[in-house]
């Protein structure tokens, strides 16, 4: 269970940060946020793979649901982003 947990916590940091890679601009948000969204993105890129009809039969890395986590986590960043709204650092 807390290996489990763990494993989010990683995947949800790398995917995230892919994500941010990504995008263009400047994200003005959190570490926390960016493994928030990254883990949502990556556990709902794997369910969408999957539904979609995915199948690791050989086993090894599954890069078609992780390639969809970071899409989906890039989707999630924006819309985030658009909710919250980007927060300039400058001043006028």
């Amino acid at each position: 269970m807390i290996g489990t947990i763990i494993g989010a916590i990683v995947v949800g940091l790398i995917v995230g940060a892919l994500a941010r890679l990504i995008m263009p601009g400047k994200q003005n948000m959190g570490v926390i946020m960016t493994v928030l969204l990254g883990a949502i993105g990556s556990f709902l890129g794997t369910w969408v793979a999957y539904k979609l009809g995915y199948s690791n039969q050989n086993g090894g890395f599954k890069i078609i649901p992780f390639l969809v986590g970071i899409i989906l986590a890039v989707v999630l960043i924006a819309a985030y982003l658009g909710i919250t709204g980007r927060r300039s650092t400058t001043t006028h």
